[in-house]
């Protein structure tokens, strides 16, 4: 996204109040709402093993997020894209004190891998929590944190993982 576009989305929700906070609150909580998701995940599938069920679904679903946001965290450090509010004149809607390492986003990447998990749980959850991810990446990118590209990036990362992981 251009400066200039930054810019007018900046001035939008900086003289918008109602807005504004409900960018902080999806930008702070959609995340904490996913990880939170992610512990049922595990002790659903844990329950399973209990009963005599197959350890599969609860091997993947603890590896292949762990795997993603290990190896995500390895790229973002290798590749230390800057964010939008060092690269470009801005400043960022959400105030954010990190340096580089904008590419892929591991917010993104985290949140898709754990929809990509749930599969193995519900089809159901599993597309919300996409679609969840999906308005949290918008409200990462809005927010000035990350470029439409790191976000994307970290989505389908996380995807193929996921895929490869439900195969395997």
């Amino acid at each position: 996204m251009a400066e200039n576009t930054y810019k007018k989305i900046e001035v939008y929700f900086r003289t918008h109040d109602k807005a504004y906070l409900f960018l902080r609150i999806i930008y702070r909580y959609l995340p904490l709402l996913i990880y939170a998701v992610y512990p049922v995940l595990l002790i659903n599938n844990f329950i399973v093993i209990i009963k005599g069920g197959s350890p599969e679904n609860f091997i993947r679903t603890l590896t292949v997020p762990a795997v993603t946001f290990l190896s995500v965290s390895i790229l973002r450090v290798i590749i230390n894209k800057p964010r939008p509010y060092e690269a470009m004149n801005i400043d960022p809607l959400i105030k954010k004190d990190t340096i580089g390492k904008s590419f892929p986003s591991r917010h993104s990447a985290s949140i898709f891998t754990i929809a990509m998990a749930s599969f193995g749980f519900s089809v159901w959850v599993g597309i919300a929590l996409i679609v969840i991810g999906i308005i949290m990446c918008i409200s990462r990118v809005i927010a000035g944190v990350h470029y439409i590209s790191d976000v994307i990036a970290g989505a389908v990362y996380s995807i193929i993982l996921g895929l490869i992981g439900l195969i395997i």
